[in-house]
């Protein structure tokens, strides 16, 4: 039982039960890619989140920002996104997909960033420093950690795969995670849609973990498998991630009714295997 009232992971279910969605739409907004219609205005990068948002938030329960297309941008990214969260409205969750953890003091000042400056409902962390570099964002007990566990990308077998007392390293992490969550109640895990053969173990070692889910759509990742062992016993507790596919579904005029048919069109897949 933990000591805490599991906020961060009350909400989400509830909102995954009140939408019957299980989506997450990533705000991984480039101005190289964005429909070259909008250049003519002048924050071309604040309407296009915009008309996405609009276009997305009845079938979205949660939105993952990608903080490295914001901060690149300098002054102007960082002013960008505190605009664009205030255009997300209340009963859709806002993820940093920021991946940060320092030594304790630094973790610290990250965390208020994003949790108290920018007002997220959830970040992801990477486990690599240990626990004092991710006590910090535990620390904010109604918010969602997401731990870096097993990830979509290519290199995530040149380390996660590692094994550490006969196990591979991300089960490790997926089994630290779990002791840490029976304290602070908060955790969860990233698991990528492109690593299916493993995704029904990782769900059998944290039964009762959120997981957020990348790796649909571009990435090319099994949506049924992600599905199946990616929620929980009552089909909750997971967001299945999508940016490309749908935010860059048309590069026309129409790309926010394109975005939207794309994230429907994701939406109703899900729930088909649910």
């Amino acid at each position: 039982m933990n000591s805490r009232k599991d906020i961060f992971k009350s909400r989400l279910n509830t909102l995954i039960e009140k939408k019957n969605s299980l989506l997450c739409v990533g705000l991984d907004s480039d101005i190289q890619r964005i429909p070259k219609a909008l250049m003519n205005e002048s924050d071309p990068l604040l309407v296009f989140n915009r008309e996405i948002i609009q276009a997305t938030q009845d079938l979205a329960v949660a939105f993952k920002i990608n903080i490295a297309f914001y901060e690149s941008l300098g002054t102007s990214g960082w002013e960008l996104l505190e605009k664009t969260l205030r255009m997300i409205p209340g009963d859709v969750l806002t993820i940093a997909d920021a991946k940060r953890a320092d030594i304790g003091n630094t973790s610290r000042k990250y965390a208020e960033t994003f949790f108290q400056t920018y007002q997220f409902d959830a970040i992801t962390v990477t486990p690599y420093m240990g626990f004092d570099s991710i006590s910090p964002f535990l620390d904010f007990e109604d918010k969602g950690v997401f731990i870096l566990c097993l990830t979509s990308n290519e290199g995530s077998k040149d380390f996660q795969y590692l094994l550490v007392d006969g196990e591979p390293l991300y089960v490790q992490v997926a089994r630290r995670a779990v002791e840490w969550n029976l304290t602070y109640g908060n955790c969860g895990l990233v698991v990528g849609a492109t690593h299916p053969e493993d995704m029904e173990f990782l769900r059998n070692v944290a039964t009762g973990l959120p997981f957020l889910i990348p790796g649909i759509g571009a990435q090319g990742g099994d949506l049924a498998t992600a599905v199946r062992f990616g929620t929980d016993a009552e089909g909750k507790s997971a967001l299945i991630s999508a940016s490309r596919s749908i935010i860059y579904a048309s590069e026309g005029a129409n790309f926010a009714a394109a975005a939207r048919d794309a994230a429907r069109t994701l939406k109703e897949e899900i729930n088909r295997f649910r």
